[in-house]
């Protein structure tokens, strides 16, 4: 039974909006964002004026209800709303996120005044999944925070966005980007150029969130001052990392002691974020992983947040989670082989 004919058909219900100057951004260009969800839930939307009927199956209705008056709700607070906001909604179901004491609901799996939303100088960055959400509150709670999972998924991008916001008010004095000198394939010595054109390009996309959330001539400044440091693992070896928000990337590629070595730098009123992709390990075959040792180590440490994200919680085009997922099934498939 497909899901336009599942269920009780219920009458008609309508939502009514108090905003016009909002409904072109919530129904989308053509109204691609209503097609996307009727197609999804399987009822029918028509909108006329500033009022839009949603007829279907009984449930149906109701989610299309509760994912239409949330995405209304980001918009009402100046959040965006565009493709990956609609997906996220329709993928997590905001019907049943819990309500806060205003009895609104949060449109991906928590009260929509829950404030893990991150304000940065160039933008509002908010989670598009129930995951996000838990993952800002911990970069914002927590002195060492762990972020597992595949590609996509925002765990550098929003660990970023917290630093930065957390820079610009002064909690902490600068912010340093780091990632291990390990690529698939690649050696960092056969690239043209002195130390820093050899990195650059493989820290870039560090600079890209960066850039994101501050003016560029504020990035440019920052770094060239020192507030805003970027540099290959290796240099952190013998240094205490005091009054910083620091970024380990690409976790996955560290050895054991080098993911020790990065942790016990942390300093007086420091932060860390620790994110990478355990399926995605480009040390030598057989080499273990520092974040899989490291995770396994401190599990059970108090005031370390681990969180972990799935293919549910990727944020990029759609097709990024089908590959993702394809990806994982074939992993887990059992092999003929001796």
């Amino acid at each position: 039974m497909t899901q336009q004919t599942a269920g009780i058909i219920a009458p008609p219900i309508h939502l009514e909006f108090d905003d016009n100057r909002l409904l072109p951004i919530l129904f989308g260009e053509h109204d691609r964002n209503l097609s996307a969800i009727e197609e999804q839930l399987g009822v029918s939307l028509v909108s006329r004026g500033n009022r839009i009927a949603i007829s279907g199956p009984a449930a149906n209705v109701e989610a299309a209800r509760a994912t239409l008056a949330g995405l209304y709700q980001r918009l009402k607070r100046g959040q965006d709303v565009g493709r990956p906001e609609v997906e996220a909604a329709l993928r997590h179901g905001p019907a049943g996120a819990p309500a806060n004491a205003q009895g609104e609901r949060g449109l991906f799996g928590g009260p929509s005044d829950d404030g893990s939303a991150v304000r940065t100088q160039r933008r509002l960055v908010t989670p598009r999944s129930p995951t996000q959400a838990g993952y800002l509150r911990a970069l914002q709670e927590l002195d060492l925070v762990f972020g597992l999972g595949p590609a996509g998924t925002g765990k550098t991008y929003l660990a970023v966005a917290v630093a930065v916001a957390m820079l610009t008010k002064g909690k902490v004095d600068r912010i340093i980007l780091s990632r291990p000198a390990v690529e698939a394939g690649e050696r960092l010595g056969f690239l043209p150029g002195d130390l820093r054109e050899k990195i650059d390009p493989y820290l870039r996309p560090l600079y890209d969130a960066l850039y994101d959330m501050l003016p560029a001539d504020q990035v440019v400044k920052r770094l060239s001052t020192g507030e805003i440091e970027i540099a290959p693992l290796a240099f952190m070896r013998g240094r205490t990392l005091a009054n910083a928000f620091v970024i380990l990337d690409e976790a996955q590629n560290t050895t054991p002691v080098q993911m020790k070595m990065f942790l016990t730098r942390l300093g007086e009123n420091s932060r860390m974020a620790v994110t990478g992709d355990l399926s995605q390990v480009d040390l030598p075959e057989g080499s273990l992983s520092g974040l899989r040792d490291a995770v396994a180590t401190l599990n059970n440490v108090t005031d370390i947040g681990i969180v972990r994200f799935t293919d549910a919680d990727v944020v990029r085009h759609p097709l990024v989670t089908r590959i993702v997922r394809a990806y994982g099934a074939r992993e887990n498939e059992p092999t003929n082989e001796p």
